[in-house]
């Protein structure tokens, strides 16, 4: 079935892009991530440009999103006061990402940029997420048995001033370490396209400390608003934003979000993380890789 995508320019089989939308779908309902982080590199090997790929990407990662949050909304998942706070560093941080996404789109930088940015980012979270799961993979049956630690914030968040009861998550912290922490997720969604979960759920648990059964949900609320901001600029900004491959990766990761959650319930998060890590670490390589080798087609299409 092939489809005319307007954008980029170019005739694509549709239902490789809807069954691209579903794996994005599981992958958020999964682990918490927007899964635009697999779904931006997908799309450029199949030979969609980076510029079309990171802004359709960024659209489509609102509609799994939304599906996520009211499945983790119903169970109470979901901190909505550290989520705003998050939001609200996101949008700032959209504006910068708008900026610099327009400075190397006009030097004829960004598709170089989204690629080092995607080899760096993947492959520094992806070896940190493997060697965190496989430590507690290999802990066993022999950690279960003792009971959980208790997870704390960064000792440096202890020293921010103005703190603030975030009772979803049990915390009383400063709201300027979430705050930034959504400033950096708003910019890389604007660059890269990702919804920026992939950086997120482990900052949330291990930085913030803030309780494991609420991560999820909130990672996804942060990703819902803050890619809604991010598809508003690109599409002000930017002009890549191809309606026909967002529609068809939307039709596959609504339903994918919801079979995600469903089987996030039946697997220990362990394993889910080694899992994810060794997906990351595979498109890290998979982008390295694509650094050095030259592309058939040499010239790209630049949306006016």
């Amino acid at each position: 079935m092939d489809v005319y995508l307007p954008i980029a320019n170019l005739s694509v089989n549709g239902l490789v892009i809807i069954a691209l939308g579903a794996l994005t779908g599981v992958l958020s309902g999964l682990f918490g991530v927007g899964g635009g982080f697999l779904t931006t590199p997908l799309l450029i090997f199949y030979g969609v440009p980076p510029t079309v790929a990171a802004a359709s990407a960024s659209t489509q990662v609102t509609g799994a999103s939304v599906s996520g949050v009211l499945a983790h909304g119903r169970r109470n998942g979901v901190d909505y006061r550290m989520g705003l706070v998050t939001v609200g560093g996101g949008v700032i941080g959209a504006g910068i990402g708008a900026l610099l996404f327009r400075f190397f789109q006009a030097i004829g930088q960004i598709d170089t940029v989204i690629s080092i940015l995607y080899v760096l980012m993947l492959g520094t979270i992806g070896s940190l997420m493997a060697k965190e799961a496989w430590e507690a993979v290999r802990s066993g049956e022999a950690s279960d048995k003792r009971p959980p630690k208790r997870r704390r914030h960064h000792r440096l968040i202890a020293m921010l001033p103005l703190r603030w009861r975030f009772y979803g998550s049990g915390l009383y912290i400063s709201p300027i370490a979430p705050l930034l922490l959504g400033v950096a997720v708003g910019a890389l969604t604007m660059l890269m396209g990702v919804g920026g979960g992939f950086i997120l759920v482990p900052a949330m648990l291990y930085i913030l400390g803030m309780s494991a059964n609420v991560v999820v949900g909130t990672s996804l609320f942060n990703i819902l608003f803050v890619t809604m901001a991010t598809t508003m600029m690109h599409a002000l900004t930017t002009h890549a934003v191809d309606i026909v491959l967002v529609a068809l990766l939307l039709i596959g990761s609504v339903t994918g979000a919801q079979f995600g959650t469903q089987i996030a319930q039946k697997f220990k998060p362990e394993y889910l993380r080694l899992v994810l890590a060794a997906i990351v670490l595979l498109v890290a390589l998979r982008m390295f890789f694509g650094l050095f080798v030259r592309p058939d087609e040499i010239y790209t299409v630049v949306p006016l």
